[in-house]
């Protein structure tokens, strides 16, 4: 890889982290937080789908719009929008400005998640590719897992600062990007042009990549069971401090990280993203059901970063397999690999918030049931595939 794209692609891994972690920033300190405006454990799932569904309707006009007129562009508007919401939250004196301020996050994260894939697509050739997403994959899930961390450490400060200290980031990180990040020319020049979401969902019913969509999907429907409520469970169930959560959600980013920084592209090499996949998805299967069945902290902190580390494999692993089925239509496929995990994200945490005040451990043994159907599915799926090959 060349220097300019070795410096691009660090430079776009520091974009995803900056994004990803705004989207868990408030997940530790929220049921303080909610506290300030009289809310409680469902406005949270909302909080947190909210931003999904932000996600789901602009990812693809996102995507597309990288096919036709370049990545850059998107990506400093998308981190710019994106800090300007997440100070806006820390302002915010009523409810629905929250909601707003997450429905411009995702709006903003939408117009960064899709061009940076893309954009790994242009600057990669298909045996680089698989590092090269693993390194964003691993920046993904730092920015998932230790944006919690970083919201319940800084919010010693105060309970508004994280979300300060985000958006300023965001904002230098689309500073930094309009200074150095290179133009790259989209890899195809004809794109569809008018498509709304629901003529670009039906487009990707006939993707060769189709089944690995809906993999996304389910796998991400049941994480974000997990993620949403974890804080909750926590502090309900434990009494944990949100210092607590954002150690133990830190320490399962960590490992996550190395081992996609240091490991994945060897496992993909040596058994393939397909087993990868299936591996990723026993494990966090076992992993989330177990959370009900421990109680000592350094036990809990053992399961989660168990569970972190096989969701961190399976992510870049599903984004690759996407890349290399997609061929020249890059932008489009990027744009609805994030819709499609924008919907998971925006239905499970709505409904496991819904059953958390029901039953506390309910997202779990549903989480658990979702990731089971997710690992049949995908070993169905991989056996005709290979039947045909």
């Amino acid at each position: 890889m060349k220097s300019s794209n070795k410096l691009a692609l660090i430079l776009l891994m520091f974009n995803m982290f900056i994004t990803m972690s705004a989207v868990g920033l408030i997940i530790p300190i929220m049921p303080t937080y909610l506290k300030l405006f009289g809310a409680a454990g469902q406005v949270l799932g909302f909080l947190i789908a909210i931003i999904a569904f932000a996600q789901f309707l602009f990812s693809p006009i996102a995507g597309n719009l990288s096919d036709k007129i370049g990545r850059k562009k998107l990506i400093v508007f998308g981190l710019i929008l994106n800090g300007i919401a997440q100070v806006s939250f820390g302002l915010s004196t009523e409810l629905w400005m929250l909601f707003v301020c997450r429905f411009l996050t995702g709006v903003g994260s939408a117009f960064i998640v899709p061009p940076i894939m893309a954009y790994v697509a242009d600057i990669t050739t298909i045996d680089e590719r698989g590092k090269a997403m693993g390194l964003i994959g691993a920046a993904i899930s730092l920015g998932f897992m230790i944006g919690p961390g970083i919201g319940g450490f800084l919010s010693n400060v105060s309970l508004h600062f994280p979300f300060y200290f985000a958006g300023s980031a965001s904002i230098i990180a689309g500073v930094l990007s309009l200074i150095l990040l290179p133009a790259t020319k989209p890899i195809i020049q004809n794109v569809v042009k008018g498509d709304n979401i629901f003529k670009q969902l039906t487009r990707s019913f006939h993707a060769s990549y189709f089944v690995l969509l809906i993999v996304v999907f389910v796998f991400s429907f049941g994480i974000s069971n997990f993620q949403a409520t974890l804080s909750m469970f926590l502090t309900y169930k434990f009494a944990y401090t949100a210092t607590d959560i954002a150690i133990l959600m830190t320490v399962g980013g960590f490992v996550g990280v190395i081992v996609q920084g240091f490991a994945l592209n060897k496992l993909f090499k040596k058994f393939g993203e397909m087993k990868i996949i299936l591996f990723g998805l026993a494990v966090a299967s076992i992993s989330m059901l177990g959370i009900l069945f421990v109680s000592g902290f350094f036990i809990m902190l053992l399961v989660a970063t168990i569970f972190s580390t096989a969701t961190t494999l399976i992510r870049p692993a599903v984004n690759t397999l996407i890349s290399k089925t997609a061929g020249n239509e890059q932008g489009f496929a990027a744009g609805m690999n994030n819709a499609y995990m924008s919907l998971g994200n925006m239905i499970g945490p709505a409904l496991a918030g819904i059953l958390f005040d029901w039953n506390m451990n309910s997202p779990y043994v549903f989480g658990t049931i979702i990731l089971v159907s997710c690992f049949s599915l995908t070993a169905v799926w991989a056996k005709k595939k290979a039947a045909l090959a």
